[in-house]
């Protein structure tokens, strides 16, 4: 586990270029595409893997992306009342975390009435740009016994192009999202935008492993082993061989730092998981 932190001045010194990300923009894993089939193969991508998505996140991280998101709702400090979105989020991992979490801030003490308020003005939305995802999320909370008092609200929308308020919300995550749009500034720009002075933002995403040893085991298992799951779990080699390439086309830690402080956050910094597998990269908005 590692530590870095970037600010707003050392991002652009060090990264002048990073506003623009032209070639990421045009990527989809390897191969590179017109910017207005991005968001449509994309979106092929996580409709052909709905169904199967939360297996084969246990298969492919051993369940340790479980622990993952665990960690980033503990950065996150959920508590009742609060205005909080999740994007990409459309199983509902996620907020199912957060309400997880606030329920048990909720029944640490005695109960007031103004408690009994705060906990009918929870909101916890769950954003996301493909309706299949968001199908098999919303199936998932009423197995679950979550959102039936309200707290819980589901929406198809795009990161790039938020319909939420200015200055609205008093969080923002992003888990395994960030990596498949087209314009990373625009998501976080949005994100900064929609956020309450004081809000933070959160990304957990998969990243870039700097220990070399661990790095060529990593690949090796990436490119040989993942693809090969995908198509005997999920019936799809290629949606996952996008996966894995995806991430390999995801800016390094630093880099992507820098572009959280360039969208206007400050205090950013990022925790590396695993060697930097995953990275959780936070900001707050001032």
């Amino acid at each position: 586990m590692a530590l870095g932190t970037v600010s707003k001045r050392l991002g652009v010194r060090l990264f002048p270029s990073c506003r623009l990300l032209h070639s990421h923009a045009t990527s989809f894993g390897f191969k590179h595409v017109n910017e207005q089939d991005k968001a449509r193969m994309v979106g092929d991508v996580f409709t052909s893997v709905a169904s199967k998505y939360d297996v084969m996140n246990d298969l492919m991280s051993v369940g340790l992306h479980r622990l993952w998101k665990d960690r980033l709702v503990s950065k996150l400090n959920p508590f009742p009342g609060m205005k909080h979105l999740d994007v990409a989020g459309g199983t509902g991992d996620v907020a199912f975390r957060i309400l997880e979490s606030i329920n048990r801030v909720k029944y640490r003490g005695p109960r007031a009435a103004f408690e009994d308020t705060l906990e009918a003005e929870t909101r916890i939305y769950v954003c996301d740009i493909n309706p299949n995802m968001l199908n098999v999320g919303k199936q998932r909370a009423l197995e679950k016994g979550f959102g039936e008092d309200g707290s819980l609200i589901w929406v198809e929308g795009n990161a790039e192009s938020l319909t939420f308020q200015n200055d609205s919300m008093d969080g923002y995550t992003i888990a395994f999202g960030i990596r498949n749009v087209t314009h990373i500034e625009k998501v976080l720009s949005e994100a900064h935008r929609v956020l309450k002075p004081g809000g933070r933002f959160l990304c957990l995403e998969l990243s870039h492993v700097g220990i070399p040893l661990f790095k060529e085991l990593y690949d090796c298992y990436s490119f040989s082993v993942i693809p090969f799951v995908g198509e005997l779990v999920a019936g799809d080699r290629d949606s996952y061989q996008y996966l894995v390439e995806s991430i390999r086309r995801f800016p390094p830690q630093e880099k992507f730092a820098s572009m959280i402080a360039d969208a206007g956050f400050q205090r950013v910094e990022y925790e590396n998981l695993v060697g930097g597998v995953v990275a959780i990269h936070s900001g707050l908005k001032i």
